[in-house]
């Protein structure tokens, strides 16, 4: 039997995704309100996305949008999802990390890549070939200015004499960093050598969902062979899903929203569907997305729990497939009737219920006693008990 937390957290990874042709003012406020949704119904985290091209992501500065969200919501907390770590000096992204840990009150989570974008990349005369390095450098740096250290250290790249933070961090444990994990190893294994969180963020993606089975190990591996540790509690699974009264009912409110999508931003990206695969049915068939009831998402969490290994969060990785009252019904939904299944809020209330069932009698029978002695102190003769319900409205 896999690992599962003991309370599984659950949250949205928002890149975001806007097909162009509208308001991009009023998108990214569609994304600000449905953060203080999710806030409000109990979701434990908000990854946001850094990207510079193609034009249907089109926030720029993740922290930026974190310390927006940060007054406006009370107890989410707030991640990069991921800053592209090439394309930043790392003393200044260590230094607004830091900064906004304190803005938020010790609920930055700092989520880091190689990046995403050839065409970011491109437009920065940043070689493709090199990004993977880079990240690693970048976090060779970075990761000893958030403890407080100073670093000296020179690649071909940056250069930082005596770089040192000025802030302390805000909470004991420090600031939480992962990585992302596409299909690659390269995720992992640099998960495993700093001993840091890991992002699975393309389980969408063709073959996606297969790499999830090998993720964990390269992880261990490399933390192994670096005298590093790390836990499968921060270990964050992204995954597309939509909830509705009836799976037909989902499937019908994501599906144009789908084929937009696919032929769309994955069309641009140069990616091709065979025909049919660039449907939603297609998307849950291979395991890319949960669709349909609660019940649908119960199973599944459990079927991703087992391929896995086990993990400590599930993000949904947000895609405006329906409608935006379609998608706060969906997350409210899974808030209801989803998370509490694995964050133990059910089994005592369920408990609770089966134990007076059980025990009916003996609990309840001084209590009629009582109420019958009552009318008899009272001189009055307590009323007979109906056996039969009350009738209803419609039966009146």
């Amino acid at each position: 039997m896999g690992y599962r937390p003991r309370r599984m957290k659950f949250g949205i990874f928002l890149a975001p995704f806007h097909e162009p042709g509208e308001n991009p003012t009023l998108a990214i406020e569609r994304d600000a309100a449905l953060i203080e949704e999710l806030d409000r119904l109990g979701y434990d985290e908000a990854w946001i996305g850094e990207h510079h091209s193609v034009g249907w992501e089109f926030i720029p500065d993740p922290a930026l949008f974190a310390a927006h969200m940060a007054a406006r919501t009370k107890q989410i907390k707030l991640g990069t999802g991921v800053v592209s770590l090439p394309y930043h000096n790392p003393l200044m992204v260590a230094d607004r990390m830091m900064f906004l840990d304190h803005l938020t009150r010790g609920r930055a989570l700092f989520g880091v890549g190689p990046g995403a974008l050839a065409s970011d990349a491109y437009m920065m005369g940043i070689d493709p070939s090199t990004q993977r390095t880079r990240m690693v450098e970048a976090l060779e740096a970075i990761l000893p200015l958030l403890r407080g250290e100073h670093v000296t250290m020179e690649t071909d790249w940056f250069n930082l004499r005596d770089a040192h933070l000025q802030l302390a961090p805000y909470r004991e444990d420090h600031l939480p960093v992962s990585v992302a994990h596409s299909l690659s190893p390269s995720g992992p294994q640099t998960a495993g050598r700093f001993g840091i969180g890991m992002l699975s963020v393309a389980t969408a993606a063709p073959g996606g969902i297969g790499s999830l089975e090998g993720a964990w190990q390269w992880a261990q591996e490399a933390a192994g062979e670096h005298g590093q540790e790390i836990s499968r509690d921060d270990w964050r699974v992204t995954m597309y899903f939509h909830l509705a009264d009836s799976k037909e009912e989902a499937l019908a409110q994501t599906a144009e929203g789908c084929i937009a999508y696919n032929q769309g931003y994955t069309g641009a990206l140069g990616v091709r569907f065979a025909e049919g695969e660039d449907t939603i049915e297609a998307m849950v068939e291979r395991g890319g997305a949960i669709v349909g009831t609660p019940d649908d998402a119960i199973e599944g969490i459990e079927r991703l729990l087992e391929l896995s290994g086990g993990f400590g969060a599930l993000l949904c990785s947000m895609r405006e497939f329906a409608t935006t009252e379609q998608t706060k019904r969906s997350f409210e939904l899974f808030a209801r009737y989803v998370m509490p299944r694995f964050q133990g809020q059910i089994d005592s209330i369920e408990g609770s219920l089966s134990w007076a069932q059980d025990n009916m009698r003996e609990l309840f029978a001084p209590q009629a006693a009582a109420q019958r002695k009552a009318f008899e102190d009272a001189g009055m003769e307590a009323p007979a008990r109906s056996r039969r319900r009350p009738a209803t409205p419609s039966q009146q």
